[in-house]
């Protein structure tokens, strides 16, 4: 007996009408105004199943994540070693390395010369923070950020390194670090998704991105990541198909809802809520998602401050902006990816291109929110998934190299509520291989940005096939000095 059938057995058709015509307005109107109008009862379809509060009082938000997909160099970015300089050419000792395990792209090569940045660093603000030439817009703000030089991971490669900063393992099914903070926290506008995913790319032919990265995993399916594309289209299937209007959806969606109401007496599946709740979703999108996205009205010194591609719908700069909108709106997670970072040759001349597609608007997002009250209360955080090697991968010359893959310690960087500003945390040794202090792991990282938003990374379980899961696995420890 198919679904259609057993809800016939349950509710007769005059029933069903009898008891759907009565204030369909009404109900269109409520859905608008406030969805968990819609429906009487914590189970019913259409609610957001969640645990909808913090464990503590947050300092945190919201969260705009930069990720920057493919690995960018610390050493041509923050990590400055004039150790390199010195012995630029020369083997890496093996005293250094420790046997450490290296990719297949490395491992066959018979000699691991050193290779200092070609790129000139200086010093900034108090604190007196190296920064390569190649940032000149992030060199202006270093008294707004918190560098973390020692993070380390476990992963060697790009999707399961990727994955786990993500979802906290390196394999694919857990939920996405958004997934969970929207589970955790609920929403503050049910007009827009909690968690939103906004994709660009610095050049072509790098590392492939994944749905697995902001899937829900586990969790119910209305914690998903909703993907934001560029174009007149940026959410695939949210407008109605040809010769259906508004009020026509509406009346279909308090149709379904009535029968998914019906079956989940029967069958008692939350899942059909979670089905209920992104239905609805969809409906509210509909008039959000074109105002939020709409930067026609930006005036010309926001877009100067981002610089001349943020009126290129799907550039990094103009997704940047895109995130202050929506951050504006509530949303609690904004996840940007930002491909090109991968490089294994040429890295001189790669690395240049790439800085120039994000150093102005990273630098411009921090800028726009803290002039807007903002940064008070969202915590920016910007980095990829790994570091890359002291040595050059494959000939070394003068003007050119590449670098491998190097999980063993890398940096990223941090502003905006609940963390310390103008400080680097962590320090790594004379050769950038090795991690020489305050050591922080990618669960590390995890329990801390959770603890910002006013939750224990211990607590924020979910139970699935008899196991109770959480984003940092059975690890972490909040690193409490970056706190505020």
């Amino acid at each position: 007996m198919d679904i259609q059938d057993e809800i016939h057995d349950q509710l007769s058709r005059r029933t069903f009408l009898g008891q759907s015509s009565a204030g369909l307005g009404t109900i269109a109107l409520a859905s608008l105004l406030n969805p968990k109008n819609l429906f009487a009862g914590a189970s019913a379809p259409g609610e957001m199943p969640e645990l909808g509060k913090p464990h503590f009082a947050p300092k945190v938000k919201r969260v705009i994540y930069l990720f920057q997909s493919g690995a960018p160099s610390q050493l041509e970015l923050f990590d400055y070693k004039p150790k390199l300089e010195s012995m630029w050419g020369k083997d890496l000792p093996e005293s250094v390395r420790k046997g450490q395990r290296l990719t297949g792209m490395t491992a066959g090569q018979s000699h691991f010369p050193l290779a200092a940045s070609r790129y000139k660093f200086a010093q900034y603000g108090p604190s007196r923070m190296w920064i390569s030439e190649l940032l000149p817009y992030t060199s202006r703000i270093v008294n707004d950020l918190t560098f973390i030089r020692s993070m380390h991971t476990e992963a060697i490669n790009h999707d399961p390194a990727v994955t786990f900063f993500q979802t906290g393992s390196q394999q694919a099914g857990r939920p996405s670090f958004g997934s969970w903070i929207s589970y955790g926290l609920g929403s503050d506008n049910q007009n827009l998704p909690a968690f939103v995913v906004l994709l660009s790319k610095g050049r072509d032919g790098d590392q492939p991105l994944y749905a697995k990265l902001w899937s829900n995993g586990f969790l119910p399916s209305v914690h998903q990541g909703v993907v934001f594309r560029s174009g007149p289209d940026p959410v695939y299937y949210l407008n109605n198909p040809p010769g259906i209007d508004k009020a026509s959806r509406r009346r279909m969606l308090d149709y379904l809802a009535k029968m998914h109401q019906e079956q989940y007496k029967h069958v008692l599946d939350p899942e059909i809520n979670n089905r209920m709740a992104q239905y609805e979703m969809a409906y509210r999108m509909q008039t959000s998602v074109p105002e939020t996205l709409d930067i026609s009205k930006e005036p010309d010194y926001i877009f100067d401050m981002y610089g001349p591609e943020s009126r290129k719908p799907g550039t990094f700069a103009a997704n940047c902006l895109l995130a202050r909108k929506l951050i504006e709106k509530d949303v609690k997670f904004v996840q940007l990816y930002h491909q090109g970072w991968d490089q294994h040759g040429n890295l001189p001349n790669d690395i240049k291109i790439q800085t120039k597609s994000v150093d102005q608007p990273s630098a411009a997002l921090i800028l726009d929110l803290k002039q807007r009250g903002l940064l008070d209360d969202t915590l920016v955080i910007w980095g990829g998934e790994f570091g890359r090697t002291n040595y050059s991968q494959g000939k070394l010359t003068k003007d050119n190299y590449g670098r491998d893959h190097h999980p063993r310690c890398f940096s990223i960087w941090m502003a905006g509520a609940g963390i310390k500003k103008g400080m680097v945390y962590g320090e790594t040794d004379e050769f950038g291989y090795n991690i020489a202090k305050d050591p922080v792991h990618v669960h590390d990282f995890q329990a801390t940005v959770l603890h910002l938003l006013g939750m224990d990374h211990e607590k924020l379980t979910f139970k699935h096939q008899g196991r109770r899961y959480r984003l940092t696995d059975v690890h972490g420890k909040v690193v409490k000095p970056l706190l505020a």
